[in-house]
């Protein structure tokens, strides 16, 4: 049957009582706190400067200012706070101190809390009630320099033995439960810069209305009356005139301090205060979106560092993303993207994810999906991959095969969702609505320029730069989507100075960047070893040239619409100079693609897969070596194992997946053969699946056949994901 691609689709079965079709989210405005009367409550260590930004902040906006040591508990004691600290010691204290702050109250006041309160839970739960608490994130070295300066050695439950830095670090877990709003504070802020952090981060709270997504197609962007908030883009996937969906303000920028202060923090911290600095906190609250990233980037994945990046060659080095679950980069905006899905549902609704898929995408759309927890709402040529999608069964999966390729599946996709008879019947038979899991779903987009900033904070952290100084990073790349949350990690301050994408012999992305011409016709996908980038269509190529564009719909939507009746479009010569100063192109062949494998582990004892073998031979070809180049690692080596085998010239090859990856694992010095694959292949079976032909009619049946199926078994979920040779 040859190699076949599929559609991958999930279906949401709760009952849908609102209607899909609104625009106004009303589940939103339960989670607003209008500021207007409210207290903004400083929170943070001893030593972070609440008090002195208190009084900043209290003067800027015209507000009286409560400091709690010497407004509240000095007069509530009648004594100072060091005084009754010595009378009553350190657990006491915080007993009487919480107990004070009950009987707090105040309204309209900039509060300074002191370092200890957030340890009392009942006053904490009290005050954050009155108003907005701002952490005031503050590294912990200038901490103690500042509580040095102070001559201060011990603050309250720090018991004997246990040294300053232990006991801010314990604290920090319960600045992290109470917190509104982080300010990030770079190493090195003053008290004036950091008063002025503050005020951004109310200015921002404050103004949630306009923190709004834009279609890459909208003709207007600044007359647009359309509120179209993170929750809304997250569950609609595909904006409504076939566009997709990006910030109206683009990304926030970051400064150089604050990038430092990332360097020190693990993988599931950087990616926390990345996302908080992309999403609102009236979308997602801080406490959970804290609670998703540690579920999302903790132990399902096989290296504590989740993304690490090792030193290959001379200035290269890759960035290893397949120790995830199913042993692809698509994991790290997988084991994350299903959860802030969850999240954003209006109550009571069905949703039916649509997922084109190559390989990758399809079992790493299962594994998300099936984390899900805690509601019964959120159930949802390349043999190992087959294995890994078609074997699947978390409860509430099941296979679909489309005898046609992932460019077939991504159109079929994409006219379903503008088929406005077909979302209609859905919704109004069924109480359904469609959504998708592909890089064109903001949410899955947006957790990748997490990974490509924390590539250069390794760097940084690990001696190779110093923060300012560029490097490059190169790409396999078909959809585009890879590429573009790397042109996004340097519009939020990340100092990538190219982007080099790298195709297959399929190089349709090559082609455009070299000559700014998107041709389609009479251009057949070809089969690849590499078939992750066998793409012909890039969906993610609308969102970079509305960016390299400045922004302009018109020209996106008639470029694209072009594209789709005439299979062709070409852009402007000076839009083409701007596209080729942000980017680089190159392709490999499948000879030099299984070349590089052989030639790298023969140097260095390191097994890249097919895909990272191309963009090492691009950016061999195309990186001047003046910086180093970060090569995006996408996947493990053992999901291409036969095309491995014959890289490295091994022969007598075993039929069994499982005895195959065995065998890599002896071969390879490194990277370490993936345990969660290894667990999946050994407890896989082939099981029945269903086989569709590439015909939209068809489709469209199936996919009704399966809400109709899952409409009478309520209270489950089904997935469908196949990529099959």
């Amino acid at each position: 049957m040859g190699l076949l691609n599929a559609s991958q689709l999930a279906l949401r079965t709760a009952r849908c009582y609102l209607s899909p079709f609104s625009s106004s989210k009303s589940w939103i405005s339960t989670r607003s706190i209008p500021l207007e009367g409210r207290n903004i409550l400083l929170m943070g260590p001893p030593g972070a400067g609440k008090t002195t930004v208190g009084r900043i902040v209290a003067h800027r906006l015209g507000l009286p200012v409560i400091d709690v040591d010497d407004d509240v508990l000095e007069m509530t004691w009648k004594m100072p706070v060091a005084a009754k600290l010595a009378s009553v010691g350190g657990e006491r204290f915080l007993e009487e101190e919480g107990q004070a702050l009950c009987n707090f109250s105040a309204s309209g006041c900039v509060v300074s809390l002191t370092g200890s309160n957030p340890l009392h839970s009942e006053a904490m739960q009290h005050v954050r009630q009155t108003g907005l608490v701002i952490y005031l994130d503050v590294d912990s070295e200038d901490i103690i320099q500042r509580l040095t300066r102070m001559k201060v050695n011990r603050i309250v439950g720090q018991e004997a033995g246990v040294s300053m830095r232990d006991i801010l670090k314990y604290r920090k877990q319960f600045y992290e439960k109470w917190l509104d709003v982080r300010v990030l504070c770079g190493t090195g802020d003053t008290v004036e810069e950091v008063a002025e952090k503050v005020l951004k981060a109310v200015e921002r709270y404050q103004n949630h209305a306009a923190e709004t997504y834009v279609s890459t197609r909208c003709a207007n962007v600044r007359s647009s009356n359309q509120k179209t908030h993170f929750s809304d883009v997250v569950v609609e996937g595909l904006a409504t005139d076939g566009g997709l969906y990006v910030p109206k303000n683009g990304f926030p920028r970051i400064d150089a301090r604050e990038w430092l202060r990332l360097a020190g923090m693990s993988y599931p911290e950087r990616a926390l205060v990345l996302l908080e600095k992309c999403i609102h906190p009236l979308d997602v609250c801080a406490l959970d979106l804290r609670t998703m990233a540690f579920k999302a980037y903790g132990s399902n994945f096989s290296s504590e560092a989740v993304a690490p990046v090792k030193h290959l060659n001379h200035n290269q080095y890759v960035q290893e993303l397949f120790h995830g679950p199913t042993a692809s980069f698509k994991d790290l905006a997988l084991q994350l993207m299903p959860q802030l899905f969850a999240y954003c549902l209006p109550p009571m609704c069905n949703y039916l994810i649509l997922v084109a898929t190559s390989g990758d995408t399809g079992s790493a759309v299962l594994s998300g999906f099936s984390r899900l927890s805690g509601t019964d709402r959120h159930r949802t040529g390349i043999e190992i991959q087959k294995l890994q999608m078609t074997s699947y069964r978390e409860g509430n999966a099941r296979a679909v095969s489309v005898q046609s390729d992932f460019d077939f599946c991504q159109r079929t996709i994409k006219r379903m969702f503008g088929e406005s008879g077909l979302t209609g019947h859905l919704a109004v038979e069924y109480g359904t609505v469609l959504s998708t899991a592909n890089s064109i779903n903001w949410a899955r987009l947006l957790p990748q320029v997490v990974y490509h900033s924390s590539a250069y904070l390794d760097l940084c952290r690990d001696g190779v730069i110093k923060f300012g100084e560029p490097i490059d990073v190169c790409i396999p790349t078909g959809n585009f989507g890879n590429a573009m949350s790397a042109v996004y990690a340097k519009q939020m301050g990340i100092p990538i100075r190219k982007v080099i994408c790298a195709s297959n012999h399929n190089r349709i992305i090559t082609d455009f960047i070299t000559t700014g011409e998107y041709d389609l016709r009479g251009r057949t996908l070809m089969l690849s070893q590499s078939p992750a980038i066998d793409i012909l269509k890039s969906s993610n190529l609308e969102r970079f040239i509305y960016h390299v564009s400045d922004g302009d719909g018109c020209l996106v939507k008639d470029l694209f619409t072009r594209l789709d009746r005439q299979q062709h479009f070409q852009v402007p010569e000076p839009l083409l100079g701007r596209i080729q100063q942000e980017v680089l192109a190159g392709w490999c062949s499948e000879d030099d693609c299984l070349a590089a494998i052989q030639s790298v582990h023969r140097q260095t004892g390191y097994v890249m897969d097919t895909h990272t073998a191309v963009a090492k031979v691009v950016a061999d070809r195309l990186q001047d070596g003046l910086c180093p180049v970060v090569l995006c690692s996408t996947a493990h080596y053992g999901k291409f194992a036969p095309a491995v085998f014959k890289a490295l010239q091994i022969r007598n090859i075993p039929e069994d997946p499982v005895e195959q990856l065995r065998k890599l694992g002896s071969t390879a010095s490194r990277p370490e053969m993936h345990r969660d694959m290894m667990t999946c292949l050994r407890e896989s079976s082939r099981r029945r699946h269903t086989v569709c032909q590439a015909e939209y009619s068809v489709l469209v049946e199936e996919v009704e056949n399966m809400i109709q199926d899952s409409f009478l078994k309520a209270d489950t979920v089904i997935q469908h994901s196949v990529s099959l040779s």
